[in-house]
């Protein structure tokens, strides 16, 4: 029996090409010609004022901390189920988090209670594009302008989505990218800061090159290069675009293959979802999802626990996901409790996703969906 694994990067045809083709430039460090091409790829399909690609959608949210200037005592509203990254990247500038709670269908930020958590403290407001579906950017934008706050998305889920017919990620200010081997869009490790505000570039910039000048010193705006800002080292090899740019490339491809099998799964479970009083994700009418993932919300934590042991005794891995961050050891440092995210602890409880990878086959979602039908709960 063949194991059907719960992730698989995929390539799209031109990977190893373009790669050699970076090995052959001589340049294999930040910023080489393959950088510059996935720049103007995400810029143009965004119409943003600039893209800029980072090591990890990690690092282009701590940019983002950096570029709003977030101080100590500062506070970030952003959901409670997310990944730790989308906290760490402003409380490592000393901002407290504040946790949000989220909806029960599409499980983003619940734009219904999040001016009940806005104070004179307040500086961002971080919504997640959960599972590649648009939060209610409409509403979330306009509290956020009414309290002169700004917004950053987190799009690690959502490239080539849309809410509204337009692009998510086009929304905030900034908004950030991953390019993680277990996102739609990847090369191994990779991310991207989207900046659709155009007084924020020079300094993005310079925050990415160590607090330096030395993109204006390539460009010849400067005869010299020095040290006029804080920064880090953002910057990926461009053997790491190469790969990027061609997945980039074929992204036709690559949503067509996604939606074939979250429809599949949508089909295929329905009936059994129903009988079994399991939740099945919704996509508003209003979005176009990027069709990250693949969930269904278990009556029961026991049920999750059953179903993940039932795949795994038929070689198929299935995984839960994000655990509270409210609930985490450094979330109740800051005070946080039980109930104070409800949605949140408890579809974090019930939660499971399904394989979920640009190649996998219909014979092997066949098996999938014939196995987990076959689950005896007693």
């Amino acid at each position: 029996m063949n194991r059907i694994p719960f992730n698989r990067p995929c390539q799209t045809g031109n990977e190893q090409q373009y790669m050699a083709q970076a090995l052959a430039n001589g340049h294999i460090s930040g910023d080489g010609p393959f950088t510059k091409k996935c720049h103007e790829l995400l810029t143009n399909a965004h119409k943003c004022a600039a893209t800029l690609l980072t090591t990890s959608c990690t690092h282009a949210l701590e940019m983002s901390a950096l570029l709003l200037d977030i101080k100590p005592g500062d506070e970030v509203i952003l959901p409670s189920f997310t990944f730790v990254s989308t906290a760490n990247a402003f409380v490592l500038r000393g901002a407290r988090p504040i946790f949000a709670d989220v909806r029960p269908d599409t499980l983003n930020l619940d734009e219904t209670r999040l001016e009940t958590l806005i104070t004179p403290r307040t500086r961002v407001i971080v919504p997640v594009h959960y599972a590649g579906v648009g939060c209610e950017m409409d509403a979330i934008c306009a509290i956020a302008a009414n309290h002169g706050i700004a917004v950053v998305e987190d799009n690690a889920h959502g490239l080539f989505g849309k809410y509204r017919g337009r692009l998510l990620g086009t929304f905030g200010a900034l908004s950030t990218l991953s390019f993680h081997e277990t996102k739609n869009f990847h090369c191994g490790e990779g991310g991207a800061l989207i900046i659709n505000d155009h007084t924020l570039v020079e300094r993005a910039e310079i925050i990415r090159e160590k607090g330096t000048n030395r993109s204006r010193f390539f460009r010849g705006q400067v005869d010299k290069y020095t040290w006029i800002d804080i920064g880090s080292s953002y910057l990926p090899s461009d053997l790491l675009a190469a790969y990027l740019l061609a997945q980039l490339e074929a992204r036709e491809y690559v949503l067509a293959a996604r939606r074939r099998i979250y429809e599949y799964y949508l089909k295929n479970l329905a009936d059994w979802a129903a009988a079994n009083g399991v939740q099945l994700p919704i996509i508003p009418d209003v979005c176009e999802s990027s069709y990250h993932m693949f969930y269904m919300l278990l009556p029961s934590l026991a049920h999750r626990t059953k179903l993940i042991a039932h795949l795994r005794e038929h070689g198929i891995m299935s995984v839960f996901h994000y655990l509270p961050l409210h609930l985490s050891p450094v979330g109740r440092s800051f005070g946080y409790r039980e109930g104070d995210c409800p949605v949140t602890e408890n579809v974090s409880d019930r939660l499971l996703r399904l394989p979920f990878y640009n190649d996998l086959t219909e014979d092997e979602l066949q098996r999938i969906v014939a196995t987990i039908q076959t689950v005896n709960w007693k």
